[in-house]
């Protein structure tokens, strides 16, 4: 069993660019999801029918939910959180087809989280104004202030460290399961840990970023 994440190669320049399995992984999801957007998208028509009509109920509930929550907002963040939850569905699973997830390195929980507070932040200037924005830290009372930083850095903290636990945490249980049942046993706790679990940590995030992002712009 395998925690941390391996060197697949080194890229032979500024003394040696170390190239991880959490980096490699993510090519692979990204080559995936430019592949079926390319070939999903391709021939549309102006009356949808079968794939097309599939992918734009989803496009369209994504959007309902998001206009009910950031209001007049949620065009400028509803590609962020649809591409994040498409990113994050693959990358929870992948163990399914032996793949490492790449949601099992810190290091990127860290940057999705540190993407979606950037966004929070943009929101928020967006909404207030810069002027507006560095009023909200001594608000209600300048003595909120040093709470308002800190919150800065909690959130980001307790994004990454909340996805990065479940999927690690859910890769060690499979692992162990695998190696003391037999073959059918694992299949069905697949079902939950792989899937169910996979699925349910990337709604867990996105909708915490959009929460982050509706308090933003209030």
């Amino acid at each position: 069993m395998e925690i941390g994440q391996s060197v697949v190669f080194t890229i032979p320049i500024l003394g040696g660019i170390p190239v991880t399995t959490t980096v490699v992984v993510t090519w692979i999801i990204m080559i995936i999801l430019t592949i079926a957007s390319l070939i999903v998208t391709r021939g549309w028509k102006l009356v949808p029918t079968g794939v097309q009509n599939f992918v734009e109920t989803i496009v369209d509930g994504l959007n309902s939910f998001t206009k009910d929550a950031l209001g007049e907002y949620w065009s400028s963040f509803a590609p962020y959180l649809g591409t994040v939850a498409l990113y994050l569905i693959l990358a929870n699973t992948i163990d399914l087809f032996g793949l490492t997830p790449p949601t099992k390195d810190l290091s990127a929980t860290s940057a999705l989280a540190i993407m979606s507070i950037i966004v929070v932040i943009i929101a928020s200037v967006k909404a207030r104004g810069i002027k507006g924005y560095a009023k909200s830290f001594f608000e209600p009372m300048p003595i909120n202030f040093p709470m308002k930083v800190l919150d800065m850095f909690t959130r980001p903290l307790s994004l990454a460290a909340r996805l990065f636990g479940n999927i690690t945490a859910a890769f060690i249980i499979m692992d162990l399961i695998s190696k003391v049942a037999p073959i059918v046993v694992p299949a069905i706790f697949s079902i939950y840990f792989d899937l169910f679990d996979g699925a349910l940590q990337m709604v867990v995030f996105v909708f915490l970023t959009m929460l982050y992002i509706e308090e933003a712009v209030e």
